[in-house]
């Protein structure tokens, strides 16, 4: 058990402040009181029960699956920044087989949560029934949706901007001396990855003056997996591709992968580029460079949308775009001569 002298050290205070913390003395300033709190927690004392702080309500967090580490990583600084704000977060996983998001939001609703935070759901699929939504918010429930978007919705959307993803990845690689640049990317039916489409279209056009039609004939359509990355680089090498933007950092592991099986050095053959800047990418060999998606504060201002909603001071119902960058490692380099 953590002592006054240790917790004493740990917040920077002093014993007999320690002591008037724990004690609800007056005479402490809430920024003391609250580096006295963080230092039990980060020492593992059981905080007394008068300093345990009531929940808020719940927030339910509905993410695709978690097996592609951006959703974890937008998991934790969602749920980092409801406790902050004194919310318990649900967090809805789905993966084959288990709930469907419709499953996970009728429980929610079941359990009375505050509002719900929607990562990369079925309002990116173009093709999907957004009738679902529009009925929570009839309901008068909170709601905020990170990257995808849904025309009529009167609710706050937060996207990386895809389209200026694609320019800064191949401005890079044009930067080097790649011309012949390819795309792998998911189905075009998800909005992220049509707009990503537009981008590198549009960044084909704006670097090498490429035409529409043959712009499009650089890019390969897969599934958002590793397997579905080395497929799609398959084509584009056989295509005589020398470089290859990737629709996520996963994909651009299968592009690695693919451009090793057929005897290429990555990046002295073809360079790769991924996009997220998920954890643990800076330890691939090679390191990725990747176009980094701003979760920190997407996930930030998420929150304080939903928080700004439950309160009664909704911000505008608009899409709200965050500028990526670009991360450089070692997996792009000079094109092949």
């Amino acid at each position: 058990m953590a002592t006054l002298a240790q917790i004493a050290v740990e917040a920077g205070v002093s014993e007999a402040t320690v002591s008037r913390v724990l004690n609800s003395k007056p005479g402490v300033s809430e920024g003391t009181r609250q580096s006295v709190i963080t230092a039990l927690d980060v020492l593992g004392y059981e905080r007394p029960t008068h300093l345990r702080q009531r929940s808020a309500g719940l927030v339910g967090l509905v993410v695709p699956e978690l097996e592609n580490p951006i959703f974890p990583a937008f998991a934790q600084v969602i749920e980092d920044a409801l406790a902050r704000r004194r919310f318990t977060p649900v967090l809805c996983t789905q993966s084959p087989g288990s709930l469907s998001e419709d499953e996970y939001v009728e429980s929610l609703l079941d359990h009375g949560v505050a509002g719900i935070i929607f990562v990369s759901g079925k309002h990116a699929d173009t093709r999907a029934d957004h009738e679902r939504y529009q009925a929570l918010l009839e309901r008068q429930l909170p709601v905020v949706f990170i990257n995808g978007f849904v025309d009529g919705l009167d609710a706050p959307f937060l996207s990386a901007d895809d389209r200026v993803a694609m320019d800064i990845a191949v401005a890079h690689l044009a930067d080097v001396g790649h011309r012949r640049i390819g795309l792998a990317i998911g189905p075009a039916r998800f909005m992220p990855s049509a707009r990503k489409h537009e981008g590198f279209v549009a960044a084909l056009g704006r670097h090498f003056g490429t035409g529409e039609a043959e712009a499009r004939g650089w890019i390969a359509e897969t599934i958002f997996s590793v397997e579905g990355g080395a497929a799609a680089t398959q084509q584009l090498l056989e295509q005589g591709a020398t470089a290859i933007v990737c629709g996520s950092d996963m994909m651009a592991i299968g592009a690695i992968r693919a451009a090793r099986a057929a005897g290429l050095d990555v990046p002295g053959d073809v360079s790769v580029v991924g996009f997220d800047d998920s954890p643990l990418v800076a330890f691939l060999d090679p390191p990725l460079t990747t176009v980094r998606q701003p979760v920190a504060q997407m996930g930030g201002t998420a929150v304080a949308a939903l928080a700004d909603a439950i309160g009664g001071d909704p911000v505008a119902s608009r899409e709200y775009l965050f500028a990526p960058e670009l991360v450089l490692r070692s997996s792009t380099g000079p094109a092949p001569a």
